[in-house]
């Protein structure tokens, strides 16, 4: 295996590594299987961990312990220098993109994979944000090519082996892991796709699923900020996530994770990573604010958002709120397939190890629900584009239904912020996803009449007036 073709390209590479991250059957009696109501979520006492060890281990190990040889990544990529000033990065680290991390197999061979800061760090005005999702990844081409270029510059029977090993999980799950706009995040989708192939007790790994697969259509996900993640009562937009925390943030690990024991040792770090991910600070916006507006808007969102979104300040609130699907009306089919047609991928979470009890403080249990959570709005400035699926491209657009575009694409793959409307620049377009003729131009249209694209619902900002949006937009530039 070491033919010399061209190379990768780096940012190809780079995604490569990304994309398994973004997250014999049993036959003893099933799990019990929950649903929720809409509603308040209550609180879970979450483990605590030190968040300088937390950021550590964040900037330099990975949930995956499988991965691409150095050297063949060097070979294959050109070993590409680090796009930002990231301190903390370590050793091997140091030298790579910040989506990168590099550790020693127990083989002995010195692997690279993805870790979390590839959908969860993005670029804010020239500085890389931790906690901000990152937006603009491109997950619409196959990665079996990828993995397999990669393999023609593997050289020696024991990188041959952890090649092999890592390719064959990519493989198993490719399908789940592609999706046809530039945005769009397929973690839910890969994750499931992943349990279908473990054994929920012992957590071993299958060549053949063990569950019937998910359907292989991947809907859109936004990535929502991190740091936020203190506030929140559970994990995910339709709050089925409750109990421990620590326990869905490593999901990812199922990829390469074969033994309880291994899930484990990773559960025991992590706790440290969201320890720190529960000091984050949001971003502070940077443009100039008109403090007058922005206090008359203060006003309007306590007597029209507060209920739902919290009270920010002094008196800061936030109410976790799961609201029902036909309250709130945006697009509802990630909460429909979670709740109608995932019952086996919730039962298999809740009777393995990660819906386990931890520490003898609560259980861990997957809650699916008809509804969405209205999240906290600290930093929402610098979170588009906005809704679970990323339909609408800026905050003046979710304010005013009549604002939001039908077809719209980013304006290039670097986009401006716009400081008035708040969010990336766009373009609006004419004609959806089937009315251009690649694949590389279709990519790009995010087409909101499309199944799970949807960008109707949240049309409260619609009882007010402009001058009134106007005033709200000015103070969550505040937050």
């Amino acid at each position: 295996m070491n033919n010399r073709n061209n190379l990768l390209p780096p940012r190809a590479l780079v995604l490569l590594l990304t994309v398994v991250l973004a997250t014999g059957c049993d036959t003893s009696a099933p799990p019990e299987l929950t649903k929720a109501e809409p509603g308040i979520i209550p609180p879970s006492t979450q483990r605590q961990g030190d968040p300088v060890k937390g950021r550590d281990a964040l900037l330099n190990r990975s949930v995956l312990s499988c991965g691409l040889p150095y050297e063949a990544y060097v070979a294959s990529s050109g070993n590409p220098s680090p796009e930002y000033d990231l301190p903390g990065r370590r050793g091997r680290n140091a030298e790579l993109p910040y989506r990168l991390t590099a550790f020693v197999a127990d083989s002995g061979v010195e692997l690279v994979t993805s870790n979390c800061l590839g959908c969860h760090a993005a670029p804010l005005n020239g500085e890389l944000v931790v906690g901000l999702g990152n937006e603009f990844l491109d997950f619409t081409g196959d990665p079996v090519i990828a993995v397999e270029g990669a393999g023609a510059y593997v050289e020696g029977e024991a990188e041959a082996r952890e090649w092999r090993r890592w390719a064959d999980r990519i493989s198993a799950v490719a399908p789940w892991s592609i999706t046809d706009t530039i945005g769009a995040n397929p973690a839910q989708a890969l994750t499931v796709a992943l349990m279908a192939h473990r054994d929920p007790k012992t957590l071993a790994w299958s060549d053949e699923p063990v569950l019937p697969p998910p359907p292989i259509r991947v809907p859109p996900v936004s990535v929502p900020p991190l740091w936020n993640v203190d506030k929140k009562h559970a994990m995910f937009y339709n709050g089925e996530g409750r109990g421990d925390h620590v326990r869905y943030m490593i999901l990812a690990s199922t990829t390469c994770t074969d033994s309880v024991a291994a899930a484990r040792e990773i559960d025991t770090w992590f706790t440290d990573v969201r320890a720190y991910l529960a000091s984050l600070p949001s971003p502070r916006y940077p443009y100039p604010i008109d403090q007058a507006l922005a206090d008359e808007g203060e006003t309007l969102f306590n007597a029209n958002c507060r209920k739902c979104h919290g009270r920010y300040g002094e008196r800061e609130t936030y109410p976790n709120k799961l609201v029902a699907l036909d309250k709130v009306g945006t697009d509802p089919e990630i909460a429909e397939m979670a709740y109608h047609k995932a019952d086996r991928f919730v039962r298999w979470f809740n009777g393995s190890f990660y819906g386990s009890r931890y520490g003898g403080v609560a259980e861990t249990r997957a809650t699916p629900a008809l509804g969405y959570v209205a999240p906290p709005l600290d930093g929402v400035w610098a979170t588009a584009p906005y809704l679970h699926n990323g339909s609408v491209p800026t905050l003046a657009a979710l304010l005013d239904t009549h604002a939001r575009p039908t077809y719209w694409r980013f304006d290039g793959a670097e986009p401006d912020y716009d400081s008035e409307t708040l969010g990336w620049g766009y373009v609006m377009l004419d004609a959806g996803q089937d009315q251009y003729a690649s694949i590389d131009e279709q990519k790009w249209v995010y087409d909101t009449t499309r199944p799970g694209y949807g960008n109707r619902g949240h049309d409260f900002g619609d009882e007010l007036s402009a001058d009134e949006r106007s005033a709200v937009l000015e103070y969550l530039k505040t937050l």
